[in-house]
């Protein structure tokens, strides 16, 4: 998928959120490539997308209205998402599903996931979720998805379902740094500072300099009154990350004994051409 990643508040956690422009395997997607010479222009047209939008947009519209089909139409969507246009891109994505039918179950998957991610970008998150549950249906093993939809409901403070997705993906995904770095956010936030402790815990047992599972400690002891603890894990962090950073800002924060309010995170960005990106 894209992997354009763009840092992704949850909450107070800096979470990352896939990228949209997936480079689609030419012999899984001959829907949107169906010959050599198609697979050429779609290559190029999404290559100049993710690169300058504003150039491959108009390139793409004249590709699709000379004939480019659904190739066209993909690189018109990622250059709108590239462009900042991401409610029209998420919209063109999952237009794209929809005229596939009931053909090429995994390609549909991947369009509705970079509609979810579109849509989460233009800070329509109840978009993104109903996007991404379509994309679910269709592929219910992909630990990714879940935590799209996850991330969803976490802007939408729907934490019960935010951790219901997030266990999903760690059960396909057992020792998932981020996941359970997330999933200990979402339960810090649902008022639940044990389990968010936990699972901090078991994030810093695999990653033990892992400064946001070390953020998500110390917010889970500082909401159990232990300023103390939560004053060792927000040093430590301070040793970890680079001044000025939004973690250092975020662990002197805590040390005032301030903790974070359940603000509703930005969207996600960019298309890009790995797997979680459209």
């Amino acid at each position: 998928m894209f992997l354009a990643r763009k840092a992704l508040l949850i909450l107070a956690l800096a979470a990352p959120m896939p990228a949209l422009a997936q480079q689609f395997d030419p012999l899984a997607t001959s829907p949107l490539a169906p010959t050599p010479d198609h697979l050429r222009r779609y290559t190029d047209c999404m290559a100049l997308a993710r690169k300058e939008p504003l150039k491959a947009l108009p390139v793409a519209e004249k590709w699709k209205a000379e004939g480019g089909g659904l190739g066209a139409r993909h690189c018109v969507a990622l250059a709108m998402f590239e462009a900042g246009k991401p409610g029209q891109a998420a919209a063109q994505f999952e237009a794209i599903a929809r005229d596939l039918g009931q053909e090429r179950p995994g390609l549909r998957a991947e369009l509705w996931a970079q509609a979810g991610q579109a849509w989460l970008e233009a800070g329509q998150a109840e978009n993104a979720a109903s996007a991404q549950s379509q994309a679910l249906e269709l592929k219910s093993q992909d630990a990714d998805l879940w935590v799209d939809r996850g991330l969803s409901y976490a802007a939408m403070r729907a934490w019960p379902r935010a951790i219901s997705d997030f266990d999903h993906a760690l059960t396909l995904r057992a020792n998932d740094v981020e996941v359970l770095v997330l999933r200990a956010a979402a339960w810090r936030n649902a008022g639940d500072s044990a389990k968010a402790l936990a699972d901090a815990d078991r994030a810093l047992k695999i990653a033990p300099d892992h400064s946001e599972a070390l953020l998500e400690r110390a917010f889970a002891f500082l909401a159990r009154g232990d300023k103390a603890g939560a004053d060792i894990a927000f040093s430590r962090v301070l040793k970890l990350v680079p001044p000025g950073s939004d973690a250092a800002k975020r662990a002197q924060a805590g040390l005032r004994g301030e903790l974070p309010g359940a603000e509703k995170p930005p969207a996600a960005s960019g298309p890009g051409n790995e797997k979680k990106k459209p």
